[in-house]
């Protein structure tokens, strides 16, 4: 028998596949940032690849998540909208559009996480927002205590886990950052809570 796959496009940290490899899946992240080809690291395969490009495996796929960049998305940068002209808010929404469209081909169930964005008027409004700390609780001894408002648009049978939350004590921490080159993958680390959340609903062990 094959080994299940998941999919995590957009995803350098590969944070949101760990539970999914420690069960037994085989988990591809796809991120540009990543280092040319494909590199094995337990269950988890980094593949660095332009998800324009990049077809997903001829397997069984379990699951998909994205994260497609919020750069020239999210409504905190409208400001600057103007200025980055309507080339960056194509490739952004052609990236969003990528992503669904690997989802829908797979035929598996899967969520599109970003802040809150545009996606809710050129494509539709999210399904699901929350914020890590209201899973927070699925961690040892609580964690990821701070509020990030996210969104998440799903599909093809995705099951919303139920928020176990923890009081959050860090606050904002996230939009308090200094400037930096590794400020936005910092900010768009999945939140761990919320990674094994998402697994025990939609996965479970093989």
């Amino acid at each position: 028998m094959s080994q299940q796959v998941m999919i995590s496009l957009c995803d350098k940290t590969g944070k949101m596949a760990e539970p999914w490899a420690k069960a037994g899946y085989l988990c591809y992240c796809v991120d540009v940032q990543h280092a040319p080809g494909e590199k094995r690291v337990g269950n988890i395969v980094y593949v660095g690849a332009d998800i324009q490009n990049w077809q997903p495996p001829a397997s069984d796929v379990a699951f998909v998540a994205a994260f497609p960049p919020c750069t020239d998305l999210a409504v905190s940068g409208a400001r600057w909208f103007k200025d980055k002209g309507l080339k960056a808010l194509i490739s952004a929404l052609s990236l969003v559009e990528r992503c669904r469209e690997i989802a829908e081909l797979v035929k598996a169930p899967y969520f599109l996480e970003n802040p809150v964005s545009t996606i809710s008027s050129y494509w539709r409004k999210p399904d699901f927002t929350f914020n890590p700390c209201d899973f927070g609780g699925y961690l040892p001894n609580g964690g990821d205590a701070y509020t990030k408002k996210t969104c998440l648009w799903v599909g093809g049978g995705f099951v919303m886990p139920e928020f176990k939350a923890v009081e959050p004590v860090e606050g904002s921490k996230m939009h308090l950052m200094p400037p930096g080159p590794e400020r936005a993958n910092l900010r768009s680390a999945t939140p761990e809570g919320f990674a094994k959340a998402v697994f025990e609903f939609n996965g479970g062990s093989l």
